[in-house]
This record gives structure tokens, C-alpha cells and sequence, in this order.
């Protein structure tokens, strides 16, 4: 690490100014991620109905089980660029700068998915989309964590107010692009969500300087001469995925079982690479083999979470009763219910973790807590389990959802608080990048487990999707003392 690094990572914000105890650049961080958020969720949440409705309903009509394969592996790899992201912020440009590029390239690809028809607009699109949200949301969560000192006790707080952002943009995107999506048709959707990106980056700009200079300076530099070296590996790397394409060893059809292949292999390696270099001290590897547990258990809540665009979009369309005296609402609000509850948690969940403190549950429990819950808030579904038609009620999901969001709120956010705690300092925002692959790999997961859903069989589909991942969770409670004794000072 630099010494310029150095001493960027322990400046304080601007003139030490607050924001409900919080340093002032979460204002900023949480304004961005909020716009982001937005165009993302409001733009998935209608994304497997453009794909899978028929051309006279303004889709492209595709089967449904790949539509659902397509958002799945898409979501996959969203999360699977953020090491991308990681990797150019950490070597080349800095967490500030990449926050900023990273939302650009996500407003192109709202724009092209808009103007562009068929599926050329969707490739150009989710392929800018996915890298623009890899390079912002590593960075912008890792800048964040630069906010605080290791052991600050008001992190926790912080990334949970933080949450709170990406829940209001989640909440407000589905909303809107679904109306618009029933009333005007998709590609009216598509844009609402590139100029939800254009607000975000705007704000962004204006408010930089409340970050001071925190994130200006990459970690770990590359050097000079071998910049070209990771030019010319950048170049081979995307001929291989052209050939791969245009050879067809990938098709629509496979894409969510290569993605998770891609993104299981990628972490194995990334953890190799973490825990042998030698830029990272013995207590440092310490705290990435605590880690490991944790990226199985959040890989595994991912994978039921994020059925809300595959599984449960299938489910709201054919399953759900819209009807809000005598007006249907749109399939896609789905989405929008379970972000309700975090915006009213949100708050009462960092007052709690700031108040408790060094009383509140331990890192390991509150995520085997989580995933729990989690596999609980699936068991739910079986009570509507079994029945034909549009006969589940929208306001028992709403419940539902409000299990998902309770156990959300008990993992994501301290997710990303001990991710940022565990980083060794070489590689703060690819640690970052890392938990991301959880996320990714949940999200390609939920892609493939969709592939099984059907009305007919939802009785074996959420019960033993809710009982596996509660074992998993009982597993985390067993590991917790060992995970405890790794993180090395981390709580």
C-alpha cells in the first residue's frame, strides 16, 4: 500500500462534519446508490416479462424458463464485473473516480435498452449495465467503509443507513417502470430508468467535495511497465469471450449454469490469490479464511432473495391477485413490496446496532440469523401452495416480504460492514468485489432454480428450497465460535 494511500485511508471527512453522527460523504454515497438502485431494480423488475411476453404484448418471446435463466445470469454477472471494478480501482483510478465512471456506463446501457429494439438492444444494454453497477457498487460501498476507522462502532449504522438508499431506489424503480411498462410499453420503462442514472450522476458531481480526499488515490498502484501487460491480458480475456459467443458454446439456454460456473471458479481463485500474496499479513489471511463461511451462507440466502425477479416474477404474473378495487396492477410491483418493510426497518435496525453496540449479536450469528429467516419466509408460500389461477392474495406476499426484508436487513448490510473490516489493505475494494461474487452467485443461482419452478410444483419447489437454506443457517450458528476466533478483533 502507498503512502499516499495511507494517509488518504485515515483522513477524516471535510472539516469532520456530521450527518446524524454519520461522516457527511454518506449523504452523497447514499444519494448515488440510491439513483442506481433505481434504474437497476426498475429496470430488472420488467426484464423477464419483456423477455418472455409474446411479441403482440410488446416482448420478444422467449420461453420462459430461459427468460428467467437470462435475469438470473444476468444479475450473475453484474455482480461478477464488480471485480473488474475492484481490480481497476484498487491499481489504477481509485474507488472515487470508478464510482463515478461506472454510473456513466450504466446510463448508456438504460439508453440503449430504451432506443435499440430485439435483442440487440438487450445485449448492448445489459452488457453496459453490468459493467457500469460492477464498477460503482464495489466502489461505492468500499468508499464508504474508508468513512469510518476499523472499529468504529458506528459502521454498522452507517451501511445500514446506506441500505436504506438502495431500498428507496429499489421501492421507487419497480413502481414506475411497471406503470409505465403496462400503461406506454417497455421501452418507456427502460428509459425512466436511464434518466433515474442521469439524477444520480448529476448529484454526485455536485456533492463530490463532501468525500474529501477519501478513495482519490488507488490502494495498491499498478506500475508503470506493467500496465501493458494487464492491457494485453485485458484484450485476451474479451477475444475469448467473443469466440466463446460467436462459436455458440454459450446460448441463452445455458448462460445461468456457465455464469455460476464462471462466478464459483472466479472465487476460488480470488481467495487463492488473497490468502498467497504476500502484500497480505498472517492475521489478514486469518480474517479472509473467516470469511469463506460467511460468502457460502450469503451466496446461499442470494440464491432464494433474488427469485423476486425470477421465480417470483413467474409467480406475481401467473400466481398473484392484482386486483386494487377493481384496477390491476402491474406483475412487476412485486418487487417494489419487500423494500417497503427495509425503509421502515432500515432506521430501527442501525438505532439498534448503534445503541447495542458491543452487546449486539456477533457478525456469524446475524448472518446465520438472516439466511434462517430466509428459508423461513420461503416455507411461507406452501400455505398457497397447491391452488390454480391468480389466487394468492398481493397483500399476503406484502407479509411475506416482510420476513424477506427482516432477514435482509439482518445480513446485507453487516455483509457489507465486515467485508469492508476484513479487507487486507492491499485489496480493499476487490475484497469488496468478492462478497459481490456471493452476491453473484446467489443471483446466477436463483437463475437456474427458477428453471424448476412451475405452478404445479410449488409445493417441493419453496419447501425444500426454504429447508435447505435453513440448514445452512443452523450450519453458521455451529461455525460461529471458529468464525469468531478468525476474524481476529473484527465483531
Amino acid at each position: 500500500m502507498s503512502e499516499t494511500a495511507a494517509r488518504v485511508e485515515q483522513e477524516p471527512g471535510p472539516a469532520g462534519r456530521t450527518v446524524f453522527g454519520h461522516p457527511i460523504g454518506l449523504v452523497n454515497l447514499f444519494n448515488v446508490e440510491l439513483w442506481e438502485r433505481f434504474s437497476y431494480y426498475g429496470m430488472v423488475g420488467i426484464l423477464a416479462y419483456y423477455l418472455y411476453y409474446s411479441l403482440e404484448q410488446g416482448g420478444l418471446g422467449l420461453p420462459q424458463t430461459t427468460a428467467t435463466g437470462i435475469v438470473g445470469a444476468y444479475g450473475g454477472l453484474v455482480y461478477l464485473s464488480t471485480v473488474l471494478g475492484g481490480w481497476l480501482s484498487d491499481r489504477v483510478l481509485g474507488m472515487e473516480r470508478m464510482v463515478f465512471y461506472g454510473g456513466f456506463v450504466v446510463m448508456l446501457g438504460h439508453i440503449a435498452l430504451a432506443v435499440l429494439p430485439g435483442l440487440a438492444g438487450v445485449g448492448v444494454g445489459l452488457i453496459c449495465v453490468a459493467l457500469g453497477s460492477g464498477a460503482l457498487k464495489a466502489n461505492a460501498s468500499s468508499l464508504l467503509g474508508t468513512l469510518y476507522s476499523k472499529g468504529d462502532p458506528r459502521c454498522d449504522g452507517g451501511f445500514t443507513l446506506f441500505y436504506l438508499g438502495i431500498n428507496i431506489g429499489a421501492f421507487v424503480g419497480p413502481l414506475l417502470t411497471g406503470l409505465l411498462q403496462s400503461e406506454l410499453g417497455f421501452h418507456y420503462g427502460f428509459g425512466a430508468a436511464a434518466i433515474g442514472m442521469a439524477l444520480g450522476l448529476a448529484q454526485y458531481v455536485v456533492f463530490r467535495r463532501n468525500l474529501g480526499t477519501h478513495g482519490k488515490q488507488p490502494t495498491n498502484p499498478l506500475p508503470a511497465e506493467a500496465r501493458r501487460k494487464a492491457a494485453l491480458v485485458g484484450v485476451g480475456i474479451l477475444v475469448v469471450i467473443v469466440l466463446v459467443l460467436l462459436t455458440g458454446v454459450v446460448t441463452l439456454a445455458n448462460l445461468k449454469w456457465v455464469t455460476t460456473g464462471v462466478i464459483a471458479v472466479a472465487s476460488v481463485a480470488y481467495f487463492t490469490v488473497m490468502l498467497s500474496s504476500g502484500k497480505v499479513s498472517s492475521v489478514e489471511k486469518s480474517r479472509v479464511g473467516a470469511f469463506i463461511p460467511l460468502f457460502i451462507a450469503n451466496a446461499a440466502f442470494w440464491s432464494l432473495f433474488q427469485q423476486m425477479f425470477t421465480a417470483l416474477a413467474v409467480y406475481s404474473d401467473e400466481r398473484m391477485d392484482w386486483n386494487i378495487f377493481g384496477w390491476t396492477a402491474p406483475s412487476a410491483w412485486v418487487q417494489s413490496e419487500e423494500p417497503i418493510w427495509v425503509i421502515l426497518l432500515a432506521p430501527v435496525f442501525a438505532a439498534i446496532w448503534t445503541k447495542v453496540r458491543e452487546k449486539a449479536p456477533s457478525t456469524p450469528m446475524k448472518f446465520a440469523l438472516g439466511v434462517i429467516g430466509m428459508g423461513v419466509a420461503f416455507l411461507l408460500f406452501l400455505v398457497f401452495a397447491g391452488n390454480t389461477g391468480k389466487t394468492t392474495p398481493a397483500i399476503a406476499v406484502f407479509f411475506i416480504m416482510g420476513v424477506f426484508a427482516i432477514s435482509e436487513l439482518m445480513l446485507s448490510p453487516i455483509g457489507l460492514s465486515v467485508t469492508t473490516k476484513l479487507a487486507p489493505e492491499a485489496f480493499r475494494a476487490q475484497m469488496m468485489a468478492l462478497y459481490f461474487f456471493s452476491v453473484g452467485l446467489g443471483t446466477s443461482m436463483a437463475g437456474v432454480l427458477a428453471g424448476f419452478y412451475s405452478p404445479q410444483h410449488e409445493l417441493p419447489y419453496f419447501g425444500i428450497s426454504g429447508a435447505v437454506t435453513i440448514v445452512i443457517g443452523l450450519v453458521v450458528v455451529a461455525l460461529s465460535p471458529w468464525i469468531r476466533r478468525k476474524m481476529e478483533g473484527v465483531h
